[in-house]
Order: C-alpha cells, then structure tokens, then sequence
C-alpha cells in the first residue's frame, strides 16, 4: 500500500484546485503575465549587476593584509574586497 503524504500547504492547494479557487488564463492573459514576468526578472538581474567604482583609502598596512587574505582566497585583492562588502552588505558576514 503507497499512501502519499500531502503537507497542509499542498492539501490547501489540492483543495483551492478542487473548490475553483484558481482559473486558467487564456493564451493571451498568460502571454501577457508571462512577458510582464520575464521583463521584471531582467530588470532586477540587471540591477544587480551593474557596478560603481569608487575611491578609497586604506592604510598600507590594511592593504598588505588584505592582499595576503586574497592570496589565501586564491583572488585578487581588489575582487576580494568588493566579495567582502558584498557579504557583509546582504548579511552573510557579520560586523563587529
């Protein structure tokens, strides 16, 4: 005997499907929805891609340890500090 087990998020949606809580869209609503989608997917790639220099200055002896990190990450300094403010600006490094 298989028997399936549904989370309540998928009984839900089984049971919306089975109430006529969802509609299908006809080719012209889903090509619409789909181009607007699609546009809205490129946009935010290219948002996130686009880069700015800046100026900045360090002290040698910041820069000299920075290069050495680099090194050990097997990447240039200046790649290593712009994947560090990455990471520091959407979380997944944590200052001090």
């Amino acid at each position: 005997m298989n028997q399936t087990i549904e989370s309540a998020q998928e009984e839900k949606i089984i049971a919306d499907l089975e109430t006529g809580k969802y509609q299908s869209l006809d080719k012209k609503e889903f090509l619409e929805l789909e181009t607007s989608l699609k546009k809205a997917a490129s946009n935010t790639i290219e948002k996130l891609s686009r880069r700015k220099a800046i100026n900045i200055r360090l002290l040698e002896s910041d820069i000299e340890r920075l290069k050495a990190m680099a090194l050990h990450e097997g990447m240039a300094y200046q790649t290593y500090i712009s994947h560090m403010i990455h990471k520091l600006t959407t979380g997944r490094l944590k200052a001090i």
